[in-house]
């Protein structure tokens, strides 16, 4: 047995297509015997260490989750993340227990340096990719976080739609061009369909930029390096100050983890965000052919290199390195590297470590037989 509210639950973003899937797992529940009092769908709003918080779509509560579904996540290695659909039932002493996930329609994860996966967030609508237009700006971190997104977009038709937000167009206005500048380096290796904002981050005006993301039932992801102004953006969306905002340092316009965890917010329209803190490590989780549509211009122009297999370093007739930039190519491959890294086994990892060491080992024989010689 499983009560939806749609009505009540659709302002927190809830679609026909989740509501038929939390009813599928409910029935599975029942077919395979489980003994569970009634379940209620709900949305995960923040997960902490021995508990999470819970919205009902009239109020906030706090849950624990089932042992055998911890461990059930982590055997398929991913774990519960703000945005989720839930269901949950209160045992007779008041307690809430997460009992099951509903699969989501999205999920973006990233990786860390030994390759794991780690949870970023649920069932968004769109990515906010945020940066600022200060010493923050950096379009090889901004191409990563577009292969974030692209690569958690799932398999329902339109996936995330990314929109990169530019903030603190305030901070640089008294720099003839730079805007301009920015903008414009932006343009020559980002799809042209993929939506541009320069915003102040603290002018309410930013509401009436972004109106077209922020319909009713719709959720949006708040992405971007720490200082980049994520946390000033959410709450000028919210129309208060709901989350804690810092300075960035002087010398390179880096801040500090004001916001230190994943949260989901209502807002007064009728979407919600989630925002969260700046990523430590952003190592994309994609595979070869991800990154690839995420490079689409690459993509394309590959099939006019002269050489099917063109690996677009040093052959002739390369269209790639004709028509792209030379440091988006750079990123490509690098983000190629570890796409390929993620993917193999501990011994291939091994295989390809002391591949490297023998490299390392003849390239230093090499230059000490020509000090030698010398």
């Amino acid at each position: 047995m499983i009560d939806i509210d749609f009505e009540r639950l659709r302002t927190l973003g809830l679609s026909p297509a989740l509501a038929q899937r939390a009813v599928a797992v409910a029935l599975s529940d029942v077919a395979a015997g489980t003994d569970t009092p009634p379940l209620e769908l709900l949305r995960l709003t923040e997960v902490h260490r021995d508990a999470v918080r819970l919205h009902d779509g009239a109020d906030e509560l706090t849950a624990r989750v089932l042992p055998r579904l911890n461990r059930a996540l982590t055997d398929d290695a991913t774990a519960l993340a703000v945005g989720d659909w839930v269901l949950a039932a209160t045992d007779p002493h008041g307690q809430v227990w997460v009992q099951a996930r509903v699969p989501p329609l999205s999920h973006i994860n990233r990786r860390d340096a030994d390759g794991r996966r780690h949870p970023v967030v649920s069932n968004v609508d769109t990515a906010l990719l945020v940066m600022g237009l200060d010493d923050d700006f950096n379009p090889r971190r901004l191409e990563r976080y577009l292969a974030l997104v692209h690569a958690g977009g799932g398999s329902e038709p339109g996936g995330i739609t990314p929109a990169i937000v530019l903030t603190k167009a305030d901070v640089i206005a008294n720099v003839p061009g730079l805007l301009a500048e920015r903008i414009e380096a932006l343009r020559g290796r980002v799809p042209a369909r993929i939506d541009l904002f320069a915003i102040d981050g603290t002018d309410p005006y930013t509401v009436q930029q972004l109106q077209a993301y922020l319909g009713a039932g719709q959720t949006l992801v708040v992405l971007g390096s720490s200082g980049a102004g994520k946390s000033t953006l959410t709450n000028t969306l919210l129309g208060r100050a709901v989350q804690d905002t810092g300075a960035v340092r002087e010398h390179d316009s880096r801040g500090k983890h004001t916001t230190t965890s994943r949260s989901l917010h209502r807002l007064p329209g009728g979407a919600c965000v989630i925002d969260t803190p700046g990523l430590r490590a952003l190592r994309p989780d994609v595979d070869e052919t991800t990154l690839a549509a995420a490079f689409e211009d690459i993509e394309s122009l590959a099939l006019q290199c002269r050489f099917r297999d063109c690996r677009h370093v040093d052959e002739p007739g390369c269209a790639v390195r004709e028509g792209v930039p030379p440091d988006r190519v750079k990123n490509y491959h690098k983000l190629l590297r570890e796409a390929r890294r993620d993917t193999m086994s501990v011994l291939e990892r091994q295989q390809q470590l002391a591949m490297w060491k023998a490299r390392g080992r003849a390239g230093r024989d090499r230059l000490k037989q020509k000090r030698d010689e010398a």
